[in-house]
């Protein structure tokens, strides 16, 4: 018996690789005979840099930079070849923030700007952001300004950080050159548009801290970056598919840097050879902290299902919650196992895997 075993990261209590390491345990305890690979997976958010390590290798680096209410943050990045990978969650994520510390209207993604920097300085021709975990909703505002690009008001003067000081922008002065030599990609967790019901104030702020009142203003204040974006840039992405991703990060790395917005899962799965990996399993477990409808649009193990499914092979999902019942479980998966265990995540999933192939919930 083969069997793969790729979870997404469990957000705020374990990376992928290390509950890759937990689920495996857990399987050769039951089935000590069976032949087991770990490979972690991502799709832009939380865990792309130790998913796209495990199979690329490369250099990890670090820098000092602004965390997305300024104050300084040790934050990662990969450089593989002359292309880098930054996670964007690294510099502005939600989690450099407690639940006490949210602030929607001021959280800045300057400091992925500034991760950009540093990978075309160190020789990157190629720049891969992953979009995903972000504690702000500033369009990707901050990232422009922290290379080079002046946002203004009607006095001239910059605009506040974060979603606050959108609704102010009037002007946008384009540097004489942003990021010379270097190609920029977004990967996406999402195919929101930035504007909308589906957009990002209205789905994403809530889960940022943000209130009724506070998502209103948002939503006004994004229209208006918009709008300005096309007039001064001659970029029109308020309604581009994937646009939302990041607190609109995506649309602001296509309007400033002429950036694809691509599928993260599409592009993670292919970089470390997923489906090479699947085709020889009789079994895929896969996994992450809340498995819901969301899994099935943008996220890795969603996309992982679907690969199992397409070649017959049996999918075990083993989640912190579930929105699904077994009795009504997403077409492609066999069994649904929750493993909260929030006090010993690791032991906890070691645990619910093995009992459920003991038990044979998957012969």
């Amino acid at each position: 018996m083969k069997v793969l075993i790729a979870p997404n990261a469990f957000k705020g209590t374990l990376t992928a690789p290390a509950a890759a390491a937990a689920l495996a345990r857990g399987a050769r305890r039951a089935r000590p005979w069976a032949e087991v690979r770990t490979l972690p997976i991502a799709d832009g958010g939380d865990g792309l840099l130790d998913a796209l390590r495990s199979d690329l290798g490369g250099r990890l680096a670090r820098c000092l930079v602004e965390g997305p209410l300024g104050r300084p943050v040790k934050a990662r990045w990969l450089l593989a070849g002359k292309t880098a990978f930054v996670e964007m969650a690294e510099a502005a994520g939600l989690r450099l923030l407690g639940n006490s510390g949210l602030r929607p209207l001021d959280a800045s993604t300057y400091g992925v700007g500034q991760l950009m920097a540093a990978a075309a300085a160190r020789g990157a021709r190629e720049i891969a952001v992953g979009l995903g975990g972000s504690a702000s909703n500033d369009g990707g505002a901050g990232c422009a300004e922290a290379l080079g690009f002046k946002l203004l008001d009607a006095q001239g003067r910059p605009v506040p950080r974060g979603a606050r000081g959108l609704a102010a922008l009037r002007e946008i002065v384009a540097p004489r050159r942003a990021l010379p030599g270097v190609s920029v990609v977004g990967l996406a967790d999402v195919k929101n548009k930035l504007c909308g019901r589906l957009g990002s104030a209205r789905v994403f702020g809530p889960q940022k801290g943000a209130g009724p009142a506070e998502v209103e203003f948002m939503e006004a204040a994004l229209h208006n970056y918009a709008r300005v974006l096309k007039r001064c840039l001659g970029a029109d992405i308020a309604r581009l598919p994937g646009g939302a991703a990041a607190g609109g990060l995506g649309a602001g790395l296509a309007a400033f840097f002429g950036a694809e917005l691509r599928d993260g899962s599409a592009f993670v799965l292919g970089r470390i050879g997923f489906a090479r990996a699947l085709a020889g399993a009789d079994l895929l477990i896969t996994g992450e902290g809340r498995f819901d409808e969301q899994t099935f649009y943008g996220k890795a193990p969603g996309a992982a299902i679907a690969a199992a499914r397409a070649a017959g092979i049996p999918a075990l999902v083993v989640c912190g919650s579930s929105a699904f019942r077994n009795s009504r479980r997403p077409r492609g998966v066999t069994a649904i196992i929750q493993a909260p265990g929030k006090t010993a995540p690791a032991a906890s999933l070691e645990k619910a895997v093995m009992v459920a192939l003991m038990n044979k919930i998957i012969s």
